[in-house]
């Protein structure tokens, strides 16, 4: 029996925000009816293989679980980790693929952070607008002041060559300084290292503990970076 790739990356999906959870990224994944992540990913993908009906999950006549209306099958289990559509949204514009994606993936592997991640913090600055300038003077694809763009070797914050390099660097400083914890490393991009320091936020666990402590754009930042790397993860 063939499986739908687009079963398949529906269910890699739960499984991975089932690890998310397990390894404290991201809490209440699932709904305070599921079963466990695990048991039930097992479940489906049971179900998948002997050919589930209807009275399942959907599957009969080789209907798939992401329909033509988004990820109704699933939405209960994704409503702890998945922002509402209205509030935030990814680009995805296909400029990753095509401008910028080489300019990304030389950064990655030289400063070896993971390029779905450059890709999220790209996406949630600026949109892949290399033209983008904050209220605050954050300019370019990762949004650099300019006080950071010139410590990193960026002399024209606009070219994207150079910011996507400088940015990759600043991130890959950021995840060194927290040990590879990516949500601590992600409040320092926004709030500032110093401020996360000064909340003796050090790991994703400590994130977690101290959320209220941050701002308010820096909670929803991080959660809006750590969702736009699953879509491009799972894109």
């Amino acid at each position: 029996m063939s499986i739908d790739p687009q079963i398949m990356k529906t269910l890699l999906k739960l499984q991975w925000m089932q690890n998310l959870d397990r390894n404290g990224s991201t809490s209440n994944v699932l709904s305070p009816d599921s079963q466990d992540g695990s048991s039930l990913f097992g479940s489906m993908l049971s179900q998948l293989l002997s050919g589930a009906t209807s009275s399942g999950f959907g599957l009969d006549s080789g209907d798939a679980l992401l329909t033509s209306s988004g990820t109704d099958a699933l939405m209960p289990m994704f409503k702890g980790v998945m922002p509402p559509a209205a509030t935030y949204e990814f680009s995805q514009t296909g400029a990753s693929e095509t401008t910028y994606d080489e300019y990304i993936q030389t950064a990655a592997a030289k400063y070896n952070v993971d390029p779905t991640l450059i890709k999220a913090v790209i996406d949630t600055e600026s949109s892949y607008n290399p033209n983008a300038v904050s209220s605050a003077g954050a300019k370019g694809l990762m949004q650099l002041m300019d006080g950071t763009a010139r410590g990193l070797g960026v002399s024209n914050p606009f070219d994207p060559v150079q910011n996507i390099n400088g940015g990759t660097r600043y991130l890959s400083y950021l995840l060194d300084k927290f040990n590879g914890n990516v949500q601590a490393a992600l409040a320092g991009y926004n709030a500032g290292p110093g401020r996360v320091d000064r909340l003796g936020i050090q790991t994703d666990a400590d994130v977690a503990d101290k959320l209220h402590l941050l701002p308010q754009e820096t909670q929803k930042y991080i959660a809006k970076v750590m969702n736009a790397q699953a879509m491009y993860i799972f894109s």
